[in-house]
């Protein structure tokens, strides 16, 4: 593939293209990149390329002879090569992976036209020009940008550009879907780990779960793409139908509620707590890795009237345990301090069933537990601690506006004592309506 891109500024073009992964296939000539200047073939003795236009009107349009000199010069030296002369213009047809699949496949030699300034003499388009594209609905100073992402899609599926063919086959827009999520090491990071199917070595899983992430983020994300993609064999059709089914299960709807917990509810209680202690021993989160939380305490949180269920259709979604008891270990906070001395009551053991993370289930939770302290308590300050490890529920305060104060200790025999505490000033006015 030999590609030529007319420019009044080559150097800018040629410090782009003539590195990383297309530069290196250049240097062992698997491509031929050049850029040729096009004020060389000017006319005149102050090599301008361009003059005002016709008509009148603001700035200047670069003229039709050089461009015209210029192409000619280029392609003296294309003999039998299949050649496409194309200008790079917001007119243009919108490019896309499949633009750059026609161009390399069609063609062996592409001319890319930049122009500059108010545009070109449209006649040198009339005559010379086989198509024209465009990056998008905007405009751009000059067309050298667009013909160097031309340049770079289109070089890159030239055979040996790439090691490998399935470089570019899995990426998006190729079959007309968007990429699934990559992920590299760390496997925790910032308390996000990497899925579990991408580390348990069974390959036959791991594109599985690529291609149903594949259609699911092209579903959500370009719903415009997803109109036009056509399921390639049932394997397509049964992810499909998992996604819808994932969906609905999953969206909140208007039977969101929240009550206090009863012993009927303690199987899927304890259910979500198990979720819980799995998720944060993956996250390598010292907190709820022995034998608390368990039954015991529950049922004592649920004599004092402190236990709530969190539901979405009758089904306990979440729970959450939001106590009244002085706590002693917050008396003593260290790096910071407590906003208000007034009284309070505390977040405690809360979490949600795996079936419901992502579908906003925890920030309802806590809307909840804020009417509970404000309607049902008649409190207007919260406080929480929680593992410093654990950065999404330290994600998940912020984002519910608690702030953090500073640290505390606390009884967990044989684990990590340290604990990160925030704490919320509720405003009453806004409480209302906030959880139903």
């Amino acid at each position: 593939m030999r590609i030529d891109i007319m420019t009044l500024f080559p150097d800018t073009v040629n410090a782009v293209l003539h590195e990383s992964i297309i530069g290196r296939a250049a240097k062992k000539g698997i491509i031929e990149i050049n850029c040729v200047q096009i004020r060389d073939f000017t006319e005149n003795k102050q090599c301008q390329v361009d003059d005002y236009p016709y008509g009148g009107g603001w700035g200047c349009v670069m003229m039709a002879q050089p461009l015209k000199s210029c192409l000619e010069n280029i392609m003296s030296t294309a003999d039998g090569l299949r050649s496409r002369v194309i200008y790079m213009s917001p007119q243009g047809k919108p490019y896309t992976q499949e633009t750059a699949k026609r161009l390399r496949n069609d063609y062996d030699h592409l001319v890319l036209v930049c122009g500059h300034y108010e545009g070109i003499d449209e006649r040198f388009i009339e005559e010379c020009v086989d198509e024209e594209i465009s990056l998008g609905d905007f405009v751009l100073t000059g067309g050298e940008i667009a013909a160097m992402a031309v340049a770079d899609s289109v070089c890159r599926l030239v055979p040996g550009v790439l090691a490998d063919e399935q470089c570019y086959t899995g990426e998006s827009h190729w079959d007309g879907l968007l990429e699934y999520p990559q992920y590299t090491r760390p496997e925790v990071w910032e308390g996000r780990a990497v899925p579990e199917v991408l580390i348990n070595g069974d390959h036959a899983k791991v594109e599985l779960w690529r291609r149903k992430k594949q259609l699911e983020r092209t579903m959500n994300k370009r719903p415009d793409m997803f109109e036009k993609f056509t399921p390639a064999d049932d394997t397509d059709r049964k992810l499909l139908e998992e996604i819808k089914k994932d969906a609905s299960r999953i969206k909140l709807t208007e039977k969101l509620d929240y009550r206090p917990a009863t012993l009927d509810d303690m199987p899927d209680i304890m259910h979500i707590v198990e979720d819980a202690r799995r998720s944060l021993k993956r996250f390598h989160v010292d907190q709820w890795q022995g034998e608390y939380p368990n039954e015991q305490v529950f049922l004592a949180d649920m004599a004092r009237g402190e236990c709530f269920a969190v539901t979405h259709g009758g089904e306990v979604a979440a729970v959450f345990v939001l106590s009244t008891l002085e706590q002693e270990n917050y008396a003593k906070i260290t790096d910071g301090k407590w906003t208000a001395d007034m009284p309070y009551c505390v977040l405690h053991r809360s979490a949600v069933s795996a079936k419901y993370r992502g579908s906003g289930m925890s920030e309802f939770m806590m809307k909840c537990v804020e009417r509970q302290a404000a309607e049902g308590f008649g409190l207007r300050c919260i406080r929480v601690d929680t593992h410093r490890k654990n950065k999404a529920m330290q994600r998940l305060l912020r984002g519910s506006g608690y702030r953090y104060r500073g640290n505390v200790l606390i009884d967990d025999a044989g684990h990590d004592p340290a604990r990160q505490a925030y704490e919320k000033i509720l405003k009453i006015k806004n409480i209302a309506g906030g959880c139903k």
